[in-house]
């Protein structure tokens, strides 16, 4: 790679807990020669993607190609950071050959696309690709993409009502902005499944884009790597809900970093975090926790109520301090009765 060709970007976007670490631990294992750089954006003051990302560092992308931008969206602190960021990734001593962006699940994707063309970086980086994942069964079952035709109707007999929720609008704005999508959790989901969040998707879609199951994170990265399909250049053909506003806002969702003692029982910890999302309606729990008696970290990663653990790596001889974030829209966080339901 010459200092004047384009390093190229994809950005990896899709709804919160839709696989989106999993696929990047994937292609950082699978980099076919390329050395990668990778920059996450979190929601949240505790970097929890970032520091599971980082455990997989090796020769292709070591760890200071892997860089947090947590709690702040990138999109909407291009100058203070998400400028510097790209600038010292492209100046490391080994410039990275590719550049994966780990959006927030909370991001809208176009505002992204946007900062492509910021003078400062615009001759030097180009937008490959961008790569959007849809839990195959959440979208099946309805729970992040409204049923259109109930909702025009709805709005045709009141027009006052509310006719989207800010987490229909961010799906929709991340189906709009996609060059591929990656319907993920396939083996959860099922033929059925797959089907029916197919036609979830078609129909959101703004054009024809190719439809593809995974699992685990698992696809060739020659198709979804080296789409050349300099986004930054074809915002037209990405509409989004926020389109004509010179701004966005995050402030429909809000998460708290929650501490927790050492636990004895990680069955518990999983009901309690059921609980979260079935009573208060939360969206989205990850974090490390501490279990009596065993030297490894807990990872725990939930997705409503679907709640996933293991144990990822020794804590080492720093302190054995276990943090979970919670994410929810904003009117749902309630710290306290967060804290009553995991009993601290």
């Amino acid at each position: 790679m010459t200092d004047l060709t384009k390093i190229p970007v994809t950005v990896i976007t899709g709804f919160l807990g839709a696989g989106k670490t999993t696929l990047i631990r994937h292609l950082m294992q699978n980099p076919q020669g390329k050395r990668l750089a990778v920059l996450v954006n979190e929601f949240g003051t505790v970097g929890v993607d970032g520091e599971i990302l980082k455990s997989c560092a090796d020769a292709n992308c070591p760890a200071e190609n892997i860089v947090e931008l947590a709690n702040g969206c990138i999109c909407c602190t291009v100058a203070d950071d998400f400028i510097p960021t790209i600038e010292a990734l492209m100046a490391l001593p080994e410039r990275p050959e590719h550049i994966l962006i780990e959006t927030s699940g909370l991001a809208l994707p176009k505002p992204l696309l946007k900062a492509f063309d910021w003078p400062a970086i615009r001759s030097r980086i180009t937008v490959d690709g961008v790569v959007a994942l849809a839990d195959a069964e959440a979208v099946a079952a309805g729970r992040f993409a409204p049923d259109v035709a109930a909702v025009d109707a709805q709005r045709a007999a009141d027009d006052s009502l509310d006719h989207e929720t800010p987490l229909s609008e961010v799906f929709e704005d991340q189906i709009a902005c996609a060059d591929i999508i990656l319907l993920t959790k396939a083996d959860l989901a099922g033929e059925a499944g797959l089907a029916a969040a197919r036609a979830v998707i078609e129909a959101e879609a703004p054009r024809k884009l190719p439809i593809l199951p995974v699992t685990e994170g698992t696809i060739d990265p020659q198709v979804i790597l080296g789409l050349n399909a300099a986004a930054e250049d074809d915002l037209a053909a990405r509409p989004s809900h926020h389109d004509g506003h010179d701004d966005h806002e995050h402030d429909d969702f809000e998460s708290v970093v929650i501490e927790l003692p050492e636990i004895a029982d990680p069955a518990d910890l999983t009901a309690r975090i059921e609980r979260l999302a079935r009573e208060l309606n939360i969206l989205r729990v990850k974090g490390h926790v501490a279990v009596a008696g065993k030297p490894m970290r807990l990872l725990v990663q939930a997705v409503g109520a679907r709640v996933r653990q293991q144990f990822d790596r020794p804590w080492g001889a720093g302190p054995r301090l276990s943090r979970l974030v919670v994410i929810a829209e904003h009117d749902d966080i309630d710290e306290a009765a967060i804290r009553a339901v995991l009993g601290v």
